[in-house]
């Protein structure tokens, strides 16, 4: 295809990119109130806080507030597009896919549909433990709060907040993806990795201190963790490769005959 053929197909594909995230954004303002309910339930049970909100049934410690006139409005829109962004995921991971594959050749496109099978349910898994640990970090980050202090928490800050865990935790579990996919293509070797492992697991450990948004030793561990435990299952599988990958090599040595000359 020409330059101008491709520009083309990409301009098309952002069209459609950008026609299915409004739609599922609209789909997310429908429902930002149940998805608000649900982020907001962890931070508005946590015991013996006082917030400067007013409380009520939705949260009774009065934790969660806005602050300004277009604060709700933009909080609802943030939400509204946090969801349209992840309902509308498979068709512009598809749109994505669709532009570059035919640049691929049959094996690279093999690895790369293998990698994006394990790599979602990896960030997906990340997610999951994000929103689990969630409630825990803000307790131990409201714990804090001197008592003689009301602690309020902007609706903003609070999005922000768990959309950063959900990130780094989603991030953290590639991990092992991008180990194997570096052993494969013959840039890591298993042995080395082996060599590596107690760096790599004291860099897991700082990695996991710094990114979090928290920063206390629960939330730390419970990142750490389990990255350490997909680590060891990258250095597994790279194994595996490397031993097949000499057993391929030693046969195919063997199968040569010294009398025969070899094809250039």
């Amino acid at each position: 295809m020409q330059l101008a053929e491709h520009l083309r197909e990409l301009r098309t594909r952002l069209l459609v990119c950008v026609g299915a995230l409004l739609v599922t954004t609209v789909l997310g303002w429908l429902a930002h109130d149940q998805v608000l309910q649900l982020l907001s339930d962890p931070a508005c049970s946590i015991k013996g806080i006082h917030g400067v909100g007013q409380p009520g049934p939705g949260c009774p410690n009065g934790l969660l507030v806005n602050q300004g006139i277009l604060a709700p409005l933009s909080l609802s829109f943030k939400i509204s597009m946090t969801v349209g962004l992840v309902l509308a995921s498979p068709v512009w991971s598809y749109q994505v896919w669709a532009f570059v594959a035919p640049g691929l050749y049959k094996h690279e496109k093999r690895f790369g549909l293998g990698f994006t099978a394990a790599a979602v349910p990896l960030f997906c898994l990340g997610g999951y433990l994000a929103y689990w640990v969630f409630p825990k970090a803000l307790a131990v980050l409201a714990g804090l709060n001197p008592g003689s202090f009301s602690l309020a928490l902007p609706g903003d800050e609070f999005l922000s907040f768990f959309l950063r865990m959900v990130l780094v935790f989603g991030i953290s579990f590639e991990l092992p993806v991008l180990l194997v996919a570096l052993n494969l293509i013959g840039v890591l070797s298993a042995a080395r990795l082996r060599r590596w492992w107690r760096a790599i697991v004291m860099l897991i450990f700082v990695f996991s201190a710094v990114a979090t948004p928290t920063g206390d030793p629960l939330t730390m561990t419970v990142l750490a963790a389990p990255i350490c435990l997909l680590f060891f299952g990258a250095l597994a599988v790279a194994t595996l490769h490397d031993r097949r990958k000499a057993q391929r090599a030693a046969d195919s040595d063997s199968a040569l005959d010294p009398d025969t000359a070899s094809q250039i």
